[in-house]
């Protein structure tokens, strides 16, 4: 799937606009009643999901809203963090119209039908149990489920995935994801996932990836918002920038 490289782009507003957001955004009576946003919305958005590990739920809104702010589009609440469901409760109520929210680590069809009734509409896996991904496409959910092989890629894709997870990224280099690239067709979001950070994005996204998840290094207990901040914010330059080049080259070699 071709993604557009506007991560972090945002349309022109007045001042009043801004304002009137910034203090309907900050009223805990604010519910997010525009249309929620699709995945292939928020994939061509910015396709970069954070994944907030052992997040709290009394931390969680004001670290979801300073990622919207900087761009990002999908919000991955891990089932093994504290109160999960809680949290992604809150967070698809206060921003569910602005980014795809939803859980990673699902493990079970039972745990599916649990996000859903929270509000959240993504599923991410660390692996490729069919069974979770039927769950999800059942219930109209998106899933992206983990694999670690082309093998695996293609079963999930056969049970309703519609994005593939590649995880750890840490054993699959650049040069193996190329290859898959290669047997996968242009629209099916190849994602890896596991140690990525602003450096290494290029490399995977000239080989073919279509987006990533992110995790320890953009947030972890104990992180202050400042650095968080300053994480999303090299994670989406870096992002964009990579796209760009990457999009030049094809140019040239069109030509």
């Amino acid at each position: 799937m071709r993604q557009d490289a506007t991560c972090g782009a945002k349309p022109e507003e007045s001042h009043a606009q801004a304002e009137r957001k910034h203090t309907m955004s900050k009223s805990p009576e604010h519910k997010a009643t525009c249309p929620p946003l699709s995945l292939d919305a928020a994939l061509g958005a910015c396709p970069l999901v954070a994944i907030l590990r052992w997040i709290t739920p009394q931390e969680v809104e004001d670290v979801t809203g300073l990622l919207i702010d900087a761009g990002f589009r999908m919000i991955e609440v891990p089932l093994n963090s504290p109160d999960a469901f809680n949290s992604i409760e809150r967070i698809t109520a206060r921003f569910g119209s602005q980014a795809i929210i939803g859980a990673g680590t699902v493990m079970s069809p039972h745990d599916v039908v649990r996000v859903r009734d929270a509000g959240g509409r993504l599923i991410v896996m660390p692996h490729a149990d069919t069974a979770v991904i039927s769950a999800a496409h059942a219930h109209e959910m998106s899933c992206i489920p983990g694999v670690a092989t082309p093998t695996e890629g293609f079963a999930a894709l056969q049970a309703g995935a519609d994005g593939l997870k590649i995880f750890p990224a840490e054993s699959i280099s650049p040069a193996v994801l190329k290859a898959w690239r290669a047997v996968y067709a242009s629209h099916i979001p190849l994602m890896p996932t596991g140690g990525i950070t602003p450096e290494t994005m290029a490399a995977w996204i000239e080989a073919g990836a279509s987006g990533f998840g992110i995790g320890g290094n953009l947030y972890r207990p104990g992180r202050s918002l400042e650095d968080i901040k300053a994480s999303a914010t090299a994670f989406i330059g870096a992002w964009r920038n990579a796209r760009f080049e990457d999009e030049g080259n094809a140019a040239k070699i069109a030509q």
